[in-house]
Order: C-alpha cells, then sequence, then structure tokens
C-alpha cells in the first residue's frame, strides 16, 4: 500500500481535526479551530462552516489553511498525525451535502441556515509522522484518490446495503475490526473502501483493489464477504 493511501486511510478514521488559517482578526497570527470534516470521495477534508464564524472570515480573506489530525496525546506523544496543506474552496455538491449528514448527523440542522457552507481543502503537500522518525512529505498527486463513478453511485449503494445486507455488514465488522455490534449501518463508499458505524464506532473497510463503478463495488462486497466467512482476517 502506498504512502499516499496510508494518509487517506489515516484521514478517513477521524472525524474532527484542528484547522489553521492566516487570521483575518489578528494580521500575521495564525488561527487555529477544533472542526468536524468529512473526507469527500478522493480524501480531501470537507468542513461545513457559519459565515460568521471567525475560521471563514480569514478563510475568505486568504484561502491557504491546514488541517490537522491525530492520535497525539500526553500518554502518547509519539501517536500518529497527519498535517494536510492547502487552499479551501468554497462549492456546493449535493451528493457531497447527502454524504456529510450521514456521517455528520447533527450537521442536517445547519443546513437549512442560509450562512452556512461547504468548504474543501485542495492538497498542496502533507505531512505524516506515524511515530519516531517516521516522518513523510507527501505531494498533492499521492494524497488525492481516483474518485470514478462511484461518487454518483454512492447514494444507491448506501442505501441498499442498509437495506438488504446486514448480516453481510456485521460479517465485515467482526471479521476486519473484531467487533460483535448490536446496530450497524453504512455510512459511505468511495473507490478504496467504505465506512461502518458500528454500535457508534467508526469503523473503515478496505476493498482488496480500487473499484471504479457501483459493478465492481459489488464484486468487492462479494469478495470481502466470502473472505470474512473463510475466517481470514485483514485490514
Amino acid at each position: 500500500m502506498s504512502l499516499g493511501r496510508d494518509a487517506r486511510d489515516f484521514l478517513r478514521a477521524h472525524r474532527v481535526g484542528v484547522l489553521a488559517a492566516h487570521s483575518k482578526s489578528v494580521p500575521g497570527h495564525p488561527f487555529a479551530s477544533v472542526l468536524p470534516f468529512v473526507p469527500d470521495h478522493a480524501g480531501r477534508p470537507v468542513i461545513l462552516i457559519s459565515g460568521l464564524a471567525e475560521h471563514t472570515k480569514s478563510l475568505l480573506a486568504d484561502p491557504r489553511a491546514s488541517l490537522i489530525v491525530h492520535d497525539f496525546s500526553a500518554e502518547d506523544q509519539q501517536g500518529p498525525r497527519l498535517t494536510v496543506v492547502g487552499e479551501a474552496v468554497r462549492f456546493h455538491d449535493e451528493g457531497m451535502a447527502r454524504r456529510f449528514v450521514r456521517y455528520l448527523p447533527e450537521s442536517a440542522r445547519f443546513l437549512g441556515f442560509g450562512d452556512f457552507g461547504f468548504w474543501r481543502l485542495e492538497p498542496r503537500q502533507a505531512l505524516f509522522v506515524r511515530g519516531f522518525g517516521r516522518i513523510d512529505w507527501i505531494p498533492a498527486p499521492e494524497l488525492v484518490a481516483p474518485e470514478g463513478r462511484i461518487a454518483a453511485a454512492e447514494d444507491g449503494i448506501v442505501a441498499h446495503m442498509n437495506a438488504d445486507h446486514l448480516d453481510a455488514m456485521r460479517l465485515y465488522a467482526q471479521c476486519f475490526h473484531g467487533a460483535t455490534p448490536g446496530k450497524v449501518v453504512m455510512l459511505g463508499c468511495d473507490a478504496e473502501g467504505f465506512d461502518l458505524l458500528a454500535d457508534g464506532r467508526l469503523l473503515r473497510v478496505a476493498f482488496p483493489e480500487p473499484v471504479t463503478n457501483a459493478g465492481e463495488a459489488r464484486e468487492a462486497f462479494a469478495a470481502l464477504a466470502a473472505q470474512a466467512r473463510g475466517g481470514s482476517t485483514g485490514g
């Protein structure tokens, strides 16, 4: 697996980061905010923020920003962390809005407010610290995954899996994460894998190979189910 893929998988395993921008209110100083985010199909962080927020004013004045996600703690100071550096771009896409709400249901109430909007961080490069002495800069072309036609098919894939394949999703959770959830739902599916919410825990399952459309995704789900029923474990 490539370093860029490792970085995307790490980003996809998190839903909260620290966004740093150039402060408009205090020129010359950085301004950092703790924010929830959802990666898009290419693995780029997407945030939903109010036009009244300090970070929004800063991004409108200067779109250069960075987002850090981490497992760093006072107890484990060698925990991994990823800092994505790039330019923030305001955009709107109905499919991404639905994806965002699936991952962060509480965000639905903000969509009715006219001053909230989506921003995507277009990566320029990223610093991935995976532990002591394991520090790498990753260029943008390696950070961004191909989307194929999965983005357009995602709503249908997720609805189908949640309606008809709960047993398979419990099997994925058990085989690939050692979980035995009472409740499991699929949140999203991209070219490289899919995300489950199992009793409130976010679980990422990677496809054996990247897929480009719904048909290939269906074959990948079947292959993973066969692997799980055979008792193999993976990531």
